[in-house]
């Protein structure tokens, strides 16, 4: 969907509608960061998958994963359209804007808070997991090397 929505974008903000370029503005910014979120979801999965093997039960864990990776995002779509839904918008309005045929957010600072420190959060997130799983396989093959050398 993030892409059919990148891909129809600018030819939707061709047709001058303020409504629709809100909308598909508003797809793209959801769909984008559903598309972090569900990837920070699947390092918590490979984490529990390679360091916490045993003794691991969530109850209902895809219904809370598919909350989380739908959910997440579409809270911070809302809070930026209770806002304004006017940082929404075709960047036409602007001389300067290389993007003039886009859709997109128009105010720097709701893309840097929305867009940019949500993917940054998630980066270290996917970082600190990425690491740990690193740290666990080494330790898990460390041990293994003891073990032989104890029994030769």
């Amino acid at each position: 969907m993030l892409n059919m929505a990148f891909l129809t974008n600018s030819w939707l903000s061709s047709f001058n509608q303020p409504g629709l370029c809100i909308t598909i503005a508003v797809l793209l910014h959801y769909f984008l960061l559903a598309a972090f979120t569900w990837m920070c979801l699947e390092s918590v999965h490979f984490y529990f998958s390679l360091v916490k093997v045993f003794n691991v039960y969530v109850p209902k864990y895809i219904l809370k994963c598919c909350i989380a990776g739908w959910g997440m995002p579409a809270i911070v779509i809302t809070v930026v359209l209770i806002i304004n839904k006017d940082f929404y918008g075709n960047g036409s309005h602007s001389e300067n804007n290389p993007f003039s045929n886009f859709c997109w957010i128009q105010e720097n600072t709701v893309f840097y808070i929305s867009v940019v420190a949500y993917v940054f959060l998630i980066f270290l997130t996917n970082t600190a997991m990425f690491i740990t799983v690193l740290l666990q396989i080494h330790s898990m093959k460390s041990r293994r090397q003891r073990r032989s050398r104890f029994w030769k």
